[in-house]
C-alpha cells in the first residue's frame, strides 16, 4: 500500500472533482490548532520532518487508483485523472522544536488545489499527534528540574510507528535516552533500559537473578528490586553490588507503591552498605504531574521513567487541529462558521520576546523586535535543505522556553499566552467577511 492511500474517502472525491472542473490553479492551506488543552501552557511545533519526507515520495499509482475506484464502486477509468498525481508545491512551516501558540499556523501548504487536497489527512495526521507528544515530553523535562527523564514508552504507545516517534519526539524534548532500540540506532539516542519482573521471577531467588544479569552485563548495572518487596529488593541489590565491587554508574529501580517514601528508604539502606554513589531510577505510569510531585518532596531519585502516560499524551491524546482552505487562485477564503471561523490569506508568525506573538499576513514586514517563525522548507516538492539534526531543533526549544513566561511553563493551571492580530490581517479578515455576507444576501 503506497502512502496516497494514507487518506480519508472524501479528499479523493474532492480532488476527482477539481481535477474535473479544471480546479487546480495554486491553493493555500493552513493547519494550526484552535485552543490548547487543559493544563497546557504551551506546545511544542514536531512532525515536520516525517511530513517533508511523505510530500517528497508523494505519487498516484496505478493500484491507488484502482484501490480508490473499489472503494467508491466505480470503475478504475472514471478516477484515471489521479494517475501519476505528484506534489509539486511549496510548504512554509515552524521548524520542529519550536514553540507555538493556538491559533497559530504550524505549516502552510501551497500547491495545485487537487494536491493540497489529497495530502491533508496525512499531514494533520503526522502534525497534530507528534506535537501533542512533543509537548507532553517536554513538560516531563520541565518537571524534573534538571533530573534526567528517559523514555520507556515502547510497549504502551498506539503501535510501532507511534512508539518510533515518541522515541524521537522525546530526544527533541531533552530526554536522556530511550528504551526503543530501533529508534535509539536509528536517530543517535542514547539506548536504555534494565530488566522485567520476569527476569527476577526466572530465578530462584532475587540474588541468583542480579548475580545472573551482572555475569552477562559486566558494566554498570541497573537492578529491579521490587519485584518481591523493596526493602528486601534493595537490601539484596546492595549486598551483591559490594560483593562484586560494582558501584559507580549502577543503579537500583523501583517501579511501584509510593516511591517518595521508598526512594527514601532505598537512599537510607544503599548509603548505609557505602553505596552512594548507585543511582536511584524511577518508573511506574509516572507523567509531569507526578514527576513533579516527587521533585518537589525532594525524593532522592537520580533519574525518572517516563512510558505509558506521557508517549500516548494520556491526558490530551489529540488536538484541536483543523487544515484550512485560506487562499485560491490569489483569492482569499474564510470559513464563519460558529466557533470555528478561520483567517483568510497567506499567514506569518511574528516571534517577539516573552513570546507575545502576532500572525500576520506573509507579505507583511516583521513588526519592530520581531522574528518570523515559518521558514520555507520545501519549494516545487522537493525540500529547500537537508534534514536537520534532533540536537538543532532540542536548541530551538530550549531558547523558545526560556523565552516562555513563568506561569506558562508551569504544569498545573499553567497561562497560556494568546497571539494577536496585525491591523493587516483583521482588517483583510473584514473585508472578507463582508464580501460573503453581501453574497449570501444576494443569493
Amino acid at each position: 500500500m503506497s502512502d496516497a492511500m494514507t487518506t480519508d474517502l472524501y479528499e479523493v472525491t474532492m480532488a476527482l472533482s477539481y481535477l474535473r472542473e479544471g480546479m487546480t490553479r495554486p491553493a493555500t492551506f493552513s493547519l494550526f490548532v484552535r485552543d490548547l488543552p487543559p493544563d497546557r501552557g504551551f506546545l511544542v511545533a514536531a512532525g515536520l520532518e516525517p511530513v517533508l519526507d511523505y510530500l517528497h515520495r508523494y505519487r498516484v499509482t496505478q493500484q491507488d487508483v484502482e484501490v480508490f475506484a473499489s472503494v467508491l464502486g466505480r470503475p478504475a477509468g472514471e478516477l484515471a485523472p489521479l494517475l501519476g498525481l505528484e506534489f509539486t508545491g511549496e510548504v512554509r512551516a515552524v521548524p520542529e522544536g519550536r514553540v507555538v501558540l493556538a491559533g497559530e499556523p504550524l505549516l502552510e501548504v501551497t500547491a495545485p488545489l487537487p494536491q493540497a487536497q489529497l495530502v491533508e489527512s496525512y499531514i494533520l495526521n503526522r502534525v497534530s499527534h507528534q506535537t501533542a507528544v512533543a509537548s507532553k515530553y517536554a513538560r516531563c523535562v520541565l518537571a524534573a528540574d534538571g533530573h534526567p527523564v528517559v523514555d520507556f514508552a515502547l510497549r504502551r504507545t498506539h503501535g510501532p510507528g507511534a512508539a518510533y516517534d515518541a522515541a524521537r519526539l522525546s530526544a527533541i524534548a531533552g530526554l536522556a535516552g530511550t528504551s526503543n532500540v530501533a529508534a535509539a540506532h536509528a536517530e543517535g539516542i542514547p539506548a536504555v533500559g534494565t530488566m522485567a519482573h520476569s527476569y527476577v521471577e526466572a530465578f530462584e531467588t532475587e540474588e541468583a537473578a542480579f548475580r545472573a544479569f551482572a555475569r552477562s552485563h559486566p558494566g554498570p548495572v541497573t537492578y529491579l528490586v521490587d519485584t518481591y518487596d523493596t526493602r528486601s529488593g534493595v537490601a539484596t541489590a546492595a549486598r551483591v553490588l559490594r560483593s562484586l565491587g560494582l558501584g559507580p554508574g549502577c543503579a537500583v529501580r523501583l517501579d511501584s507503591g509510593d516511591l517518595g517514601v521508598l526512594a527514601f528508604q532505598a537512599r537510607s539502606i544503599l548509603d548505609a552498605a557505602g553505596l552512594s554513589e548507585v543511582r536511584i531510577v524511577a518508573s511506574g505510569s509516572l507523567d509531569e504531574f507526578a514527576v513533579q510531585r516527587l521533585v518537589r518532596a525532594k525524593a532522592p531519585i537520580d533519574v525518572y521513567a517516563v512510558g505509558t502516560r506521557v508517549g500516548t499524551s494520556a491526558d490530551a491524546p489529540y488536538l484541536d487541529s483543523a487544515y484550512k482552505l485560506v487562499e485560491y487562485d490569489g483569492r482569499p477564503v474564510m470559513k464563519l462558521s460558529s466557533a470555528k471561523a478561520t483567517a483568510p490569506g497567506r499567514k506569518q508568525v511574528f516571534r517577539r520576546p516573552g513570546c507575545t506573538d502576532v500572525i500576520g499576513l506573509a507579505v507583511e514586514r516583521p513588526p519592530a523586535g520581531s522574528v518570523p517563525l515559518l521558514k520555507t522548507v520545501m519549494t516545487d516538492g522537493r525540500r529547500t535543505a537537508e534534514r536537520a539534526p534532533l540536537g538543532t531543533a532540542r536548541q530551538r526549544l530550549l531558547a523558545d522556553l526560556a523565552e516562555l513566561p513563568p506561569e506558562s511553563r508551569r504544569i498545573e493551571a499553567p497561562t497560556a499566552p494568546r497571539a494577536g492580530l496585525s491591523a493587516r490581517l483583521t482588517a483583510l479578515a473584514e473585508r472578507v467577511r463582508g464580501q460573503i455576507r453581501q453574497r449570501l444576501v444576494s443569493g
